[in-house]
């Protein structure tokens, strides 16, 4: 029978709601064995039919886990039934393990109705009629957070997908094949894939490319493609329209620090490798879209560019450059440079200035210029640091609206390409605003201001950082730390405990902006893992510029 029961007659359950759809099907042609099905507003739950009722045992599949649903006919000309598949990609915790990943399940169903046995269409139209209802109830259903704002991919959705081949262990191309592009298909998603020539090149497709034909552009690679692609977007005369495409990253390098950072909002356990792509292909199948940060980057030539990760000098930047030789490892590339770099450890001289995203108490005995440890609590400094609490709060806001002094106006870099003016910022010949924190020329380790939570796969070097929260979060570490308590920092890191671990010479703090001026020679400065050019360097934070396929 295909049948609809009367909902009275139909299997319930109050935490479920009410039933949508009813029907009892087998899993192939001639198959004995038949199942009761039934849809409501969030699961889809089967029951094997028995002679026995009582032993039936009922599984429950949530419409957040669905990516799509498809009718069909049987490919055999002689069966006048039809069939429906729904795609599910339910998360799994690993045996004894606190890791897991999605792992893909099928259900297909034959509809074939007693009284329509010579009636095949008729067959395919009430398995046309479950498969729309299955979609439209997991496109209801969507991995989210709580207080972040979302909009959707449109559907049917086009995307313009490229991929690095050269990418990590160059088996970029190879894991989109086997892991991504049946997930594209089960979800109805179409894909134009491009496989980038040559660096720069999805730069210039995306800054040339007519956007209107596409619903998003996604890679699939490390983080500098994406690098290359926002670049592009903003290099274009229409850049405020441009940056609204909707932007997905899938992982295929080594480093995969945003697609971690994505699956690491869902609050999902830690994933990697395969597990991390499957997890990010899932999102990018359900097309939620969130807002995200990008911070300006101004060099010493008027070179302006645009961030979604990070900005590293030091430690940092010299690992993540140097362990290139070891791409073939993988994400452990990382850990092995930074066992290599912590034999030799360099130092770095240098100026630091920054404006806090909230101003702290003065220091007791400390210079206003410096950054000793420890806050005071006397009343006066109270007092004080609240009336400069509030002189800061009034230049930010009048330097972020219509009415910003000429000064902040005028005096902004310009954009070498497009982008809104860093309303916070003066020219990099000139001294920081007065109310700035400056850190006293010094001698660091590293210094190193992220966007999203991780570093790499398996570093979680900002565990309060969000999509949109509209801050750097600011790290840096001066000279004198013991290469033993560098390396147990960075052990801390990959769980993300560093900030709890007590190491009083890391330093962190949340910034809108901020001023880098190297005074040793030689070193390197790198932005979202790609190397700039060396010297003086500022950044502003530009709250919710850009969208992200992310749940």
């Amino acid at each position: 029978m295909e049948e609809k029961l009367p909902e009275a007659e139909a299997p319930q359950r109050r935490d479920a709601g009410r039933v949508l759809l009813y029907g009892e099907f087998a899993a192939a042609a001639g198959a004995k064995v038949r199942f009761a099905v039934s849809l409501t507003d969030t699961e889809l739950a089967v029951q094997r039919v028995t002679a026995a009722s009582a032993s039936r045992t009922r599984v429950v599949h949530y419409l957040m886990d669905c990516v799509g649903c498809r009718a069909f006919r049987a490919e055999e000309d002689a069966d006048p039934g039809a069939y429906f598949s729904a795609y599910f990609y339910p998360f799994r915790r690993r045996w004894m393990s606190s890791t897991g990943g999605r792992q893909r399940l099928e259900l297909r169903f034959r509809v074939a109705a007693a009284t329509a046995a010579r009636d095949p269409q008729g067959n395919l139209r009430e398995a046309e009629r479950w498969a729309l209802a299955i979609r439209e109830g997991s496109a209801r259903h969507r991995p989210h957070r709580e207080g972040v704002v979302y909009g959707e991919v449109r559907r049917p959705c086009r995307l313009m997908l490229l991929v690095n081949p050269h990418s990590g262990r160059g088996q970029a191309l190879c894991l989109f094949t086997s892991h991504i592009q049946h997930m594209l298909t089960e979800a109805g998603v179409t894909h134009t894939l491009i496989v980038t020539e040559r660096q720069n090149h999805a730069r210039e497709l995306v800054r040339e490319a007519d956007l209107s034909q596409w619903d998003a552009l996604v890679i699939i690679s490390g983080d500098g493609l994406l690098f290359e692609v926002v670049n592009g977007l903003m290099e274009r005369d229409d850049w405020e329209e441009a940056i609204q495409t909707p932007l997905g990253i899938l992982p295929g390098g080594s480093g995969n620090a945003l697609a971690a950072s994505i699956h690491h909002y869902t609050g999902s356990p830690p994933g990697s490798s395969e597990d991390l792509l499957v997890s990010c292909g899932f999102l990018l199948c359900k097309g939620l879209v969130s807002r995200l940060d990008l911070v300006s980057v101004s060099l010493a030539s008027g070179l302006r560019l645009f961030s979604f990760l990070s900005l590293a000098w030091g430690f940092v930047a010299d690992v993540d450059i140097e362990s290139e030789k070891y791409r073939y490892v993988g994400a452990a590339r990382f850990t092995v440079g930074t066992l290599v770099r912590l034999a030799s450890l360099r130092v770095y001289r240098g100026r630091l200035a920054y404006l806090p995203a909230e101003e702290p108490p003065p220091r007791c005995g400390a210079s206003p210029q410096g950054h000793a440890p420890g806050f005071c609590s006397s009343l006066f400094c109270q007092k004080k640091a609240s009336a400069d609490q509030g002189a800061a709060h009034t230049f930010r806001n009048s330097c972020n609206s219509n009415n910003a002094t000429k000064a902040s106006r005028s005096e902004a870099p310009p954009a070498a390409s497009g982008g809104p003016a860093d309303s916070l910022l003066v020219p990099l010949e000139q001294p920081v605003p007065s109310h700035w924190t400056v850190v006293k020329e010094e001698d660091f380790v590293l210094v190193l201001a992220m966007y999203q939570s991780h570093l790499a796969e398996d570093l979680l070097a900002a565990p309060g950082a969000s999509l949109e929260d509209g801050v750097m979060h600011l790290f840096y570490v001066k000279a004198g730390i013991s290469r033993a308590a560098l390396l147990r920092l960075f052990l801390a890191m990959e769980k993300g405990v560093h900030l709890a671990a007590g190491c009083p010479d890391l330093v962190y703090v949340k910034v809108l902006a901020l001023r880098l001026e190297p005074l040793t020679p030689k070193g390197v400065i790198t932005v979202d893992g790609e190397v700039v050019e060396y010297g003086p360097v500022q950044a502003q934070v530009h709250s919710g510029l850009a969208r992200l396929i992310a749940g």
